[in-house]
Order: structure tokens, then C-alpha cells, then sequence
């Protein structure tokens, strides 16, 4: 799916793995005059079970949308407390169109990598583990956003040695997608979600 939300043009990929119905991702983006926000959660196990975990954290960032990113992840992972949740893996990216800034935090294996408009790679360090309940430290990254530039939100199964050079040389988010879903068997052995985005300026 395509979507030109104002400043921000993003496509997604999503499916369950092999033999189940549900994917256990979760995700969102939100997209106000001030700042672009994207969130993946991806809910420990698969199936149905992993998905109310994924799902719990994304319905706290959907209403905490201008909150801090060190305080909407420990929202976060406040209601995973308790809850009979099995817990979740979780990256939140915003970009800040008034400071031209772009910031992220993440937890266990949410991969975020950035493309300036230069084409210089990077990717996020994420804090090792998973959101369950248990207070934790978090670190927010930031970085200077560029008009052009690019960002790919993607959870484990998304393998990096599929994502070559030709897959980050699209300029459009859509053929980068189209480019990646013919790449894919028809299920993959775990829950799969890529999220491409670009700034517009």
C-alpha cells in the first residue's frame, strides 16, 4: 500500500508467517502539521498471541502521539505490565518538520536505517531485549532530516542481505516495495513488515 500523507510518502509490506492467519506486527503513522510518527511492534511468538502484545503498544503511542519518545516508550512498556502480555520488540521514528530534525528509539530487533539525500547510510543501534513491564533504560537518537531522504522501518522478518543496493536506489517508496514483495516466497518463516518512507521537504 501507497500513501502521500502530506510531507511524508510511505508504502508498506505486511504478512503472517507460514501457517498462521494473523500477523503478530503491529503498526502506525501519523502524520500532523509539526512531525511524522511511525511505530512497529512486533509481539513476542506469532499468531494471534504476539499480535494483542504488538497491538497493546501501538494503541498507547496512537494516544500519546506528542509525547516524548523515551516517555511514549515507557508508556509502552507500562502496559505490557501484568497484563498476561508475552511482551514485544518495538522502534518509534519521528520526524520533526519545524527543528528539521529526525529522531527514533527502539527495543530489541525493530531495524530502522535512514538514507540521507547525500545517500549516506545509517542505521539505528536498538537497546538489546524486549518491552514486558520491566522498567528499562532507553536511548533516543537524532539526526539532521534532509528534504529526500529516505527511511525503512522493518522487523525480523525482513533479512538485510535481501535489502541490496538496488533496493535502496528507489526514489519511489511504492517501487521500492513492489521491488521487495517480488523478492519474497509466498510465506515467510516469520511475521514479515517493511515500512519505506521519504520526505518530501
Amino acid at each position: 500500500m501507497i500513501q502521500q500523507a502530506g510531507r511524508v510518502e510511505i508504502a508498506t509490506y505486511e504478512k503472517p508467517k507460514k501457517g498462521n492467519y494473523h500477523s503478530g506486527d503491529s503498526y502506525l503513522y501519523i502524520e500532523t502539521e509539526d512531525h511524522f510518527l511511525v511505530a512497529l511492534s512486533d509481539g513476542l511468538g506469532s499468531g494471534e498471541v504476539a499480535k494483542k502484545s504488538s497491538q497493546t503498544v501501538i494503541d498507547v503511542i496512537r494516544e500519546n502521539v506528542h509525547q516524548p519518545l523515551d516517555d511514549m516508550l515507557g508508556q509502552c512498556n507500562a502496559a505490557l505490565f501484568g497484563n498476561e502480555l508475552r511482551g514485544c520488540v518495538l522502534g518509534i521514528l519521528r520526524l520533526d518538520f519545524n527543528k528539521k530534525e529526525f529522531s527514533y528509539v527502539s527495543v530489541g530487533n525493530i531495524s530502522i536505517v535512514m538514507i540521507s539525500a547525500e545517500g549516506k547510510k545509517q542505521r539505528n543501534i536498538p537497546i538489546h531485549g524486549y518491552l514486558s513491564g520491566i522498567p528499562r533504560k532507553t536511548k533516543v537518537h537524532y539526526g539532521e532530516l534532509q528534504k529526500n531522504a529516505l527511511f525503512f522501518m522493518f522487523s525480523d522478518g525482513v533479512s538485510e542481505r535481501q535489502l541490496t543496493k538496488e533496493f535502496y536506489s528507489f526514489q519511489s517508496m511504492q517501487l521500492t516495495v513492489d521491488w521487495f514483495t517480488e523478492q519474497q516466497k509466498e510465506y515467510m518463516e516469520d511475521d514479515t513488515t517493511l515500512i519505506a518512507m521519504k520526505f518530501l521537504g
